[in-house]
């Protein structure tokens, strides 16, 4: 995963123009300036970070080859959507709903024998800010559309079919226009309202309560909450830990399809199979537009540490309610700009295999 990762960002367009044939500079050049808005659609379609970069990937490739057939009657945005968008809708014909582990059981007790994990694509996947949501802007409108790519959210949006997810995401996400919408899904803005209607309450049934807050870097109170989560985690001292969490946070674990909730079930969890968790590492990203963690477990006495989970803490009023850790997922950390290791003197090491 991580090979096609590196490979989809060093290549970008040139490798659509290179399998295309052409060599317009200018046109790479056009075409680049969408890859992030387009990763972040493709991304609230399909629900991973990987098959959105491959859809953009192939969004690209079939830009570059038809590029001489766009006769200009609708903007580049407009042509490009319209590609990812038919990229997306082939990709879901051959592919099942992703979800989260409250998608599909209910809670469990930290007694509950370890079930068998799941494939990689049965899971909402994190996605890291940089590569789904463009930079600057107007600080209200980062804010929404960070709020756009929470877990809660996008698994929300894997409930509908996926030409309703094309126009809640176009008409609610992205502010376009209903007669815009049918233009590019080629059909009537009655048709659109319609699968509107139809999609918000949908989401309305499916998505429940969730008010978790995006990250807010300038806000001290949320700065020393993760402060005191890092402190307390890599300390393993789960009196300090779960005096953070509210009294019906929740645990999730993909690829396993359980999940915990309350401090009694959380803390059990942590001091039994969870316990090979102590003398982790944790160093600090965003995904989803909420704080997130790379965790580092023990490679052993004087080994340092390796990759092992990729943490999404979500926060409400001042406290953790959502601990989300996808477990064993070292090719997420190259996404996120993580190192591959961390040394014994506690160090980020810069190349693969140091440290481990």
């Amino acid at each position: 995963m991580s090979e096609l990762v590196a490979s989809a960002a060093a290549g970008g367009a040139a490798a659509a123009r290179a399998e295309a044939g052409t060599g317009e500079p200018d046109l790479e050049h056009r075409l680049e300036r969408y890859r992030v808005e387009l990763t972040g659609y493709c991304y609230r379609m399909l629900g991973s970070s990987f098959d959105a970069e491959d859809a953009v990937q192939e969004t690209m490739v079939r830009a570059w080859k038809s590029y001489d057939r766009f006769e200009g009657r609708a903007s580049m945005r407009t042509w490009l959507y319209r590609i990812a968008t038919n990229v997306c809708l082939d990709t879901l014909k051959s592919s099942g709903r992703r979800a989260r582990p409250m998608d599909l059981s209910s809670p469990v007790s930290a007694s509950s024998p370890l079930p068998e994990p799941l494939p990689e694509s049965t899971w909402v996947e994190p996605a890291p800010d940089g590569r789904v949501l463009e930079s600057g802007g107007d600080p209200a409108d980062v804010a929404v559309a960070r709020d756009s790519v929470r877990l809660a959210f996008v698994a929300a949006l894997q409930h509908l079919p996926p030409r309703q997810r094309a126009v809640l995401i176009l008409r609610e996400v992205l502010a376009w226009k209903a007669s815009e919408v049918a233009e590019l899904l080629g059909t009537s803005v009655p048709s659109v309202n319609s699968a509107l209607q139809r999609a918000r309450a949908t989401l309305a049934a499916s998505s429940g309560e969730d008010s978790a807050e995006t990250v807010k870097p300038m806000d001290e109170e949320q700065r020393e909450l993760l402060a005191r989560y890092v402190d307390a985690f890599q300390r393993y001292d789960l009196d300090a830990l779960t005096s953070l969490l509210h009294e019906d946070a929740t645990m999730t674990m993909p690829p396993y399809p359980l999940w915990l909730r309350g401090h009694a079930d959380i803390r059990g969890w942590l001091t039994g199979p969870g316990l090979e968790c102590r003398d982790s590492r944790l160093l600090p990203v965003v995904a989803n537009g909420m704080p997130a963690f790379g965790q580092y477990r023990s490679a052993g006495e004087g080994a340092g540490w390796k990759p092992w989970a990729l943490q999404v803490i979500e926060i409400t009023d001042g406290r953790i309610t959502g601990l989300n850790s996808f477990l064993d997922t070292p090719h997420l950390f190259p996404l996120f700009g993580l190192p591959p290791g961390i040394g014994p003197d506690g160090t980020p090491v810069a190349e693969e295999g140091a440290g481990s």
